[in-house]
């Protein structure tokens, strides 16, 4: 039960960050893609932000033996740079640059109700759940 908070807890943390931030504004996204136009470079100091306390906490959290709320380390072992990682990239960037959400803050604008969020946040579990069928059938990630 601890864990199930705690996960919420920060998802709500995660959330609000990405609202103060303008993250969920496609706009503003849009508007930090357009590098050969009007150029918005706000949200590059989010990210810089985001990285600099990730790469401040990250070793200090890592010298636990386990996090406060589990038993265990959740970190990714994968390292190898796949083709189906790359092509994943792409088409990541592509649905970003598109239409100025990725995951996280599309998930949060659903708090708006506007039919925007809702038509993206419905377009990507289809996507999702097709790459699944497909996968299972012709084994992209072995």
């Amino acid at each position: 039960m601890r864990t199930v908070f705690s996960a919420g807890l920060v998802g709500l943390l995660f959330s609000l960050g990405l609202g103060l931030a303008g993250m969920t504004r496609p706009e503003k996204v849009i508007g930090f893609l357009d590098v050969f136009g009007e150029w918005d470079p706000s949200l590059a100091f989010v990210m810089i932000g985001a990285i600099g306390v990730h790469l401040g906490l990250y070793r200090l959290v890592r010298q636990r033996t386990s996090p406060v709320f589990s038993s265990q380390w959740f970190v990714p072992n994968k390292t190898k740079i796949t083709r189906s990682l790359v092509f994943g990239a792409i088409l990541f960037g592509m649905g970003w640059g598109l239409a100025g959400y990725c995951p996280g803050p599309a998930i949060t604008s659903l708090a708006s109700f506007q039919q925007q969020p809702l038509i993206f946040v419905i377009s990507m579990i289809v996507g999702m759940t097709i790459f699944k069928i497909v996968d299972r059938k012709f084994k992209f990630n072995r």
